[in-house]
């Protein structure tokens, strides 16, 4: 069987070098290169260095141009600047672009939108299969509630984490609203960073923590005079958002150009 080839941006970073580990472990696949911004100081150097591991051959490259023409799937993990960037190539190259980045505003959403006309483009706040299933739940209880249930949503991350709140704490407000048929930017109330914020009526409360190495927390709590319902998701490690990003790469191969979750990847 042809494997499947792949390129991971943000190589170095966290994320990158978790899923590069499980690209290089999945016989189906195989990984072609390793991308960084331009500049970064470990241009060149084999990907083998950065695992700590022997050489495998492959070397952190910026030639985005190169890389994207001659790849199945791109896996992104980055910022949302490079992400929009990395968009346009990947619809250049008609291919598929997985995308786990986070914080993106409305105007970069936009412009992946636009380049899905082109690339199969999977974008997802979470990638993991325990999370889509935890929106999915979410979404149903808060159509199945009444409005005497007020909503909050408290997520926990590593100090290192830049946005807040996280893609996966709005993805899962986003489900509450939506279960409500109402719009998130009009009933989301964001409490201070470090603090838990007080539950209102007819509002989605978030609060966000940032501290020490947390991998990603989240709970959704709806509550009434009469009782509490408590919906969450711990993330153990990193490792669950790269095996659904390759589970995603793998869905998009042979799909029509177009912009798809992981609830379309996944079923739900």
């Amino acid at each position: 069987m042809k494997k499947i080839k792949v390129v991971v941006t943000g190589a170095t970073g966290r994320m990158g070098k978790t899923i590069i580990r499980k690209v290089l472990n999945d016989k189906s696949l195989k990984l072609i290169g390793a991308l960084e911004i331009n500049d970064h100081k470990k241009i060149g150097q084999d990907v083998g260095k950065i695992l700590n591991t022997k050489n495998i051959g492959i070397k952190i490259s910026d030639n985005i141009i190169d890389l994207f023409a001659n790849t199945d799937a791109v896996i992104d993990f980055t910022l949302p600047k490079a992400t929009v960037e990395h968009s346009k190539y990947a619809a250049q190259a008609r291919i598929v672009h997985v995308i786990g980045t986070t914080g993106l505003n409305s105007n970069q959403l936009k412009k992946i939108e636009y380049a899905s006309k082109h690339a199969t483009i999977i974008k997802s706040g979470n990638m993991s299969l325990g999370i889509n299933l935890l929106e999915t739940l979410v979404r149903q209880a808060s159509a199945k509630l009444d409005m005497s249930f007020k909503i909050q949503i408290n997520e926990k991350h590593h100090k290192h984490k830049i946005d807040s709140p996280s893609g996966t704490a709005l993805m899962l407000g986003n489900a509450a609203a939506k279960g409500r048929n109402l719009n998130l930017s009009r009933v989301k109330k964001m409490s201070r960073l470090n603090k838990k914020g007080r539950m209102i009526k007819d509002k989605i409360v978030f609060s966000s923590f940032r501290k020490g190495e947390t991998v990603g927390n989240h709970e959704v709590i709806f509550s009434s005079p009469d009782e509490t319902i408590n919906l969450g998701h711990i993330a153990n490690n990193r490792g669950i958002f790269a095996a659904g990003a390759i589970y995603a790469a793998k869905w998009g191969q042979g799909k029509k150009p177009g912009l798809f979750s992981m609830t379309d990847v996944l079923g739900l």
